[in-house]
């Protein structure tokens, strides 16, 4: 009988409810660890709901439940620390069940998170969370076991949403539809030999070996490249076209202090990264509310872009957001939880393209989305 089973045989079945029941999220956390054996199975009384306000599902006991997962039999220590790892930093713990099969009931362990933990959100759909996330999850996965045995579970948590948030930036990436270059030559005409992460925490730096197609035609030679990982970010330069106004943000930036630059502290658009559940649009006008407590009435695309492309992979979504700006709507903002303290300041055009002029402002998107307003301002004033 399957409840006869000894502890040892207990403790390699897990039951998975969730997003693990992803083929590729699986093969991705297990690595060349595998799995001996995967069949359907319920556990009753229970039942999988999305955690507010994150990716996964947690289980909740409920009478009457019925959670549908998957039976992993005979799962090696590999695999077994290999999915702790990938489950661990975020609250869940291995429990003790009883799993229904076809074949009768069989003793098996499954992740639990203490009441409390996470505030229930809908019921969980893997249907729809491949749909909206798969992609994504089975990117992030990749950056998190890269990290197994070098960095614990609480520390994974941590770094967890930068490492979400660059999984994003690399399904936009493969996903954007992008005008071909003039030579024409695409990914397809690069061989990546290898790839390195040397370093990872909020940023990270990845390293390749690769050759690259020649304009000759011809493939050339091995090169050791290396580039910033960021994410994508959505910037916004609001414009009252009524009263012929902008608003440009002031606050201390990190990269004029390494530099030895004698102001940190730089005139900006407002400017955030892309959340993995956001699209730039949403980001942009998140952004604005947290900044400046500013309400955007719309959008206009200025450009999406790179920034520094010769050793970043950031990128940059970049609108003018159309807003009501009266003198009182300067102020100071910012999310606390991040450390944020900036001041916002209300610009006639004119005002802020002398500042242009002079070279005070030194932030490039800043002037792109000056420029860019100068080349359309007569179009947005008609039609305010």
């Amino acid at each position: 009988m399957a409840l006869s089973q000894s502890k040892s045989e207990i403790m390699r079945n897990l039951f998975f409810y969730g997003t693990l029941r992803h083929e590729a999220l699986l093969e991705t956390v297990l690595g060349d660890a595998g799995v001996a054996a995967l069949r359907p199975a319920q556990l009753p009384g229970y039942r999988a709901y999305w955690a507010d306000g994150h990716g996964f599902p947690f289980l909740t006991q409920e009478p009457g439940g019925q959670a549908i997962g998957l039976l992993a039999e005979g799962l090696s220590d590999d695999a077994i620390a290999r999915l702790d790892f990938y489950e661990g930093g975020f609250g869940y713990g291995l429990h003790p069940v009883t799993v229904q099969t076809d074949h009768g009931p069989v003793a098996a362990q499954v992740w639990l998170v203490p009441d409390g933990t996470y505030d229930r959100g809908a019921p969980f759909d893997l249907d729809d969370w491949a749909r909206c996330r798969a992609a994504l999850n089975v990117r992030a996965a990749a950056e998190v076991m890269g990290l197994y045995g070098t960095r614990s579970a609480a520390e994974v948590a941590r770094m967890y949403p930068m490492i979400e948030m660059r999984a994003q930036s690399w399904v936009m990436g493969r996903a954007e539809q992008v005008p071909d270059a003039p030579g024409g030559m695409t990914r397809a005409d690069v061989d990546l030999i290898d790839s390195q992460t040397p370093y990872i925490d909020y940023f990270a730096v990845e390293s390749q070996r690769l050759r690259f197609r020649k304009f000759s035609g011809d493939m050339g030679p091995e090169v050791h490249y290396a580039s910033f990982v960021a994410t994508d970010a959505a910037l916004v330069l609001p414009y009252d076209p009524v009263r012929d106004r902008v608003m440009l943000v002031e606050q201390f930036r990190m990269g004029p202090q390494v530099r030895g630059d004698r102001v940190p502290w730089q005139l900006e658009p407002i400017a955030g990264r892309i959340d993995a559940d956001e699209t730039p649009e949403q980001t942009a006008r998140r952004e604005a509310l947290e900044e400046a407590g500013l309400e955007l009435r719309g959008l206009e695309l200025i450009s999406r872009a790179y920034p520094s492309p010769g050793c970043s992979n950031e990128y940059f979504h970049t609108y003018l957001g159309l807003a009501d700006l009266p003198e009182d709507a300067a102020g100071v903002g910012g999310l606390l939880a991040e450390s944020e303290d900036i001041r916002s300041h209300i610009l006639s055009f004119d005002a802020a393209m002398g500042m242009a002029d002079r070279g005070e402002i030194r932030v490039v998107p800043l002037l792109m989305a000056l420029y860019w307003l100068a080349r359309h301002r007569d179009r947005l004033r008609a039609g305010a």
